[in-house]
């Protein structure tokens, strides 16, 4: 199971925002969490919380630039890093300095000349279903069956993605918790991952503080982490293979637990060590 950390170069995110604007702080950030055990760092410096204001390409750039550049390149702690961006020209920025991945959430609706930058430059892509954008997501969103609406919005994004050039062996699927559904959409998505895996890519789930949990839970954003960890561990016994969280340390211990129950092999190999 990869972890994905979480590095929010932004001062509005839902969750931290403002705590790593500094580039600095991100930095050290982004090395922390890779010391917990991240498999791949996710910079990102646009929040797409719901009715988050939109941030022009320059500004993003000048936020993520140097965290991409330290992390990513010589000296840094060695692990792949994401741009978090839905723009070509920010993508690009990354990708010049060391990144290999790019997490759209608009799953490369967002910028026509994204699609095509990735195909080019080979980089890993995560699709996400977001129901309309971040000002809006969160006004009503209703499905007929959400499951089978998500499903066939990435078969088809999965199809453009290849059009543009991308190997479809480099790309992710995300159902996007969060984004444009209620807590029973949500719900409903994390206990039927595996028919998202019927598309044939690999599943990234992001659940980590996000606001189903405090609404079942009442606790505030900051001390979700109880509820964070439940929803990955049961995405990961439900098909995920990344996870997308804030606190890498806690969900590293979860998993190895959850993977050495969930797999005998596994649990000898860890007892064997």
């Amino acid at each position: 199971m990869k972890l994905m950390g979480i590095v929010n170069v932004t001062p509005d995110s839902f969750s931290d925002g403002g705590e790593f604007l500094d580039a600095d702080s991100a930095i050290g950030q982004g090395r922390e969490l890779a010391e917990e055990g991240a498999d791949v760092l996710d910079v990102g410096g646009e929040s797409t919380r719901p009715g988050a204001k939109a941030v022009s390409a320059d500004e993003e750039v000048r936020r993520v630039g140097p965290v991409v550049g330290s992390l990513a390149g010589e000296g840094g702690p060695g692990v792949p890093v994401s741009i978090d961006t839905s723009k070509r020209a920010v993508a690009e920025a990354a990708l010049d300095a060391g990144a290999a991945m790019v997490n759209d959430v608009t799953a490369l609706r967002g910028d026509p000349e994204l699609a095509g930058l990735c195909g080019e430059r080979d980089c890993e892509v995560a699709l996400m279903h977001m129901l309309g954008d971040p000002r809006t997501m969160q006004e009503d969103p209703t499905y007929n069956n959400v499951v089978d609406e998500v499903r066939s919005f990435l078969g088809e994004r999965i199809e453009y993605a290849t059009s543009e050039g991308i190997d479809e062996e480099r790309i992710w699927v995300d159902p996007g918790i969060g984004f444009g559904k209620t807590v029973e959409h949500n719900l409903e998505l994390l206990r039927r991952l595996g028919e998202l895996r019927e598309l044939g890519r690999p599943v990234l789930v992001g659940t980590s503080r996000k606001s189903f949990i405090g609404k079942l839970t009442g606790a505030p954003v900051q001390d979700r982490l109880g509820g964070t960890i439940a929803s990955n561990v049961l995405a990961c016994a439900n098909g995920a293979e990344m996870l997308r969280v804030h606190e890498v340390g806690p969900l590293r211990e979860a998993l190895t637990v959850a993977e050495a129950i969930l797999d005998p092999d596994r649990a000898a190999a860890i007892t064997d060590r």
